[in-house]
């Protein structure tokens, strides 16, 4: 009886251990698998907050900067000497662009001649950069505290006043240096621009961006305890040798983050001023949802199969060796990676349901890495409208450019969505976007593709090979007058247009499909800044013989 009563505690025992490995290899195969992929997915999504962000920074330095070389060459500033007509233009600028907190103009020695609500007039600002630098061509400064404004500008939350500076020479009609249009942007837009991006990973927690100068590696951006110091991580290095991407580094509060990083160079002819956009989410914030569900299945899973299988086991100890033996084989295999099943046995119950059981754990288990696959699905596409986002855009024309030879891209968005946002509130906002991507969808086939990639901006891309530019205006006209048509927003009706920008690529003639899409910006901006509400498409690169 003592012998087997042992035997029965041994097999029980080792039974219960066979579980145990079974059950460890797998969660930590799956679970290193699993970590590894929604770190990847996590960290491409960083990188692509950081990139979007770095556009935003470049595209509106782009624009103020054209701003500045558009008004030194009105004939009003080159000939007139009515110095009191110009500051109501200023004064008029400003008020229309609340980001340049001051413009001034002055005569080629340095005296302010005229300039927004009087500040300085008669000053000598020779010794400043904004004057100097502006002498030899367009001059761009980077972010510095105020000078001369601080004391004269208001100033109603008390803040440190920054400023970044635009100036550039002005030039009479006989070519000879007349003096220097010089403009002071508020620093006070970068957080318009951060809170924007905010609003876009509004479910992410833990989420923070930084800009780092180029020169000082100091922080112009970030949380208030850390501006203005140094910072000195692997992202800062790794951005400017690889101009975007992400990583896991260990930050100066010894925490571990997920970075993704990205360095401004510019947009168009504007050359940027090197700034590093990072942004960083702590590694066990990000980690914690996907940690949690593991962890919990397989220890609520395992304690209580571990418990069966080695009753199972004193139960039926005297004939379970053979069928025993083929199991841990299995569980061999499956500890090295192998996708094997649990051998079916017919014969005993009690080694049946122990089959049967271990076949079920495997099927759980199996559910679990098809759960995680399918929250990769998710993390590409757009939480609010569903529609695919960002990365899965990128995935889409990785793969139709492989396939196709000619493809549509449009570029779109709303007009009059900020002020729906505004007027009635986010959420209407909100439910206005997913009824517009409800309609975007009916435009395309089923190989077609439409993806949100930030705010009210939306991406199409179209397959269709015959007249690509006639079936995009089709195509986009069609969108146009849908949008033209009311929306009913729980009671409330409201009326937005949409203007929509396109270009072609084709396999042949076009360049990498992601200067294709940037042509197709341009055109979009083409159309907000020359009367909104219609389809332009950027003609070039088209093969029509294709």
């Amino acid at each position: 009886m003592g012998v087997t009563s042992s035997l029965r505690t041994r097999l029980s025992i080792v039974f219960g251990l066979i579980v145990v490995i079974l059950i460890l290899s797998l969660s930590i195969i799956i679970g290193q698998r699993s970590v590894k992929e929604v770190e990847s997915e996590i960290g491409n999504s960083l990188g692509e907050a950081a990139y979007g962000m770095g556009e935003n920074l470049d595209q509106y330095m782009w624009s103020r900067y054209g701003e500045v070389s558009l008004i030194s060459n009105l004939k009003e500033l080159r000939e007139s000497h009515d110095y009191s007509s110009i500051e109501n233009y200023f004064n008029q600028l400003k008020d229309n662009f609340p980001s340049f907190s001051w413009v001034g103009f002055t005569n080629k020695d340095g005296t302010v001649l005229a300039s927004t609500d009087g500040i300085l007039r008669g000053a000598d600002i020779s010794a400043r950069p904004v004057y100097a630098e502006a002498l030899d061509g367009t001059f761009i400064g980077d972010v510095h505290e105020a000078v001369l404004l601080a004391d004269l500008l208001p100033n109603p939350t008390g803040e440190e006043m920054k400023f970044v500076d635009i100036s550039t020479p002005v030039y009479g009609f006989d070519d000879q240096l007349i003096g220097v249009l010089a403009t002071h942007l508020s620093w006070k837009w970068m957080k318009e621009v951060e809170e924007s991006m905010d609003q876009t990973l509004h479910n992410r927690k833990g989420i923070e961006f930084f800009i780092i100068s180029e020169k000082k590696n100091d922080v112009i951006l970030g949380p208030k305890k850390m501006l203005g110091k140094s910072l000195d991580v692997k992202s800062i290095e790794l951005a400017r040798a690889e101009k975007k991407g992400w990583t896991v580094e260990r930050w100066e509060d010894g925490k571990q983050y997920l970075t993704g990083y990205v360095v401004t160079d510019g947009y168009k002819d504007y050359q940027g001023l090197g700034w590093t956009v990072l942004v960083r989410q702590p590694v066990d914030i990000a980690y914690a949802p996907v940690k949690e569900q593991l962890q919990r299945f397989f220890i609520i899973t395992g304690l209580i199969l571990v418990v069966l299988f080695a009753l199972g086991g004193w139960l039926i100890a005297g004939q379970i060796t053979q069928p025993l033996k083929r199991i841990t084989r299995v569980a061999d295999r499956l500890s090295e990676g192998d996708t094997v099943e649990i051998p079916p046995y017919k014969g005993i119950s009690e080694i049946e349901i122990l089959s049967n059981s271990l076949r079920d754990l495997i099927a759980n288990l199996t559910k679990t890495e098809t759960a995680l696959e399918k929250m990769e699905n998710v993390a590409r596409h757009d939480q609010l409208t569903g529609l695919p986002n960002r990365n899965a855009l990128d995935i889409y024309l990785e793969k139709a450019t492989r396939k196709y030879e000619t493809l549509t891209l449009l570029y779109l968005d709303l007009d009059g969505f900020k002020s729906v946002n505004d007027t009635l509130g986010h959420d209407a906002g909100d439910k206005l976007l997913k009824k517009a991507a409800a309609l975007l969808k009916e435009n395309v086939r089923s190989d077609e593709l439409v993806s949100r990639i930030g705010g009210d901006e939306f991406v199409i891309v179209l397959t269709s090979i015959t007249d690509p530019v006639k079936n995009g205006e089709i195509i986009g006209e069609r969108i146009i007058s849908m949008m033209n048509k009311p929306f009913n927003i729980d009671g409330e009706i409201i009326h937005v247009g949409c203007s929509v920008g396109g270009a072609v690529w084709n396999a042949r003639r076009s360049n990498s499909v992601s200067d294709v899409i940037k042509l197709a910006d341009q055109a979009l901006y083409n159309v907000k800044r020359t009367g909104k509400n219609r389809v332009h498409i950027y003609k070039k690169n088209v093969d029509f013989a294709s």
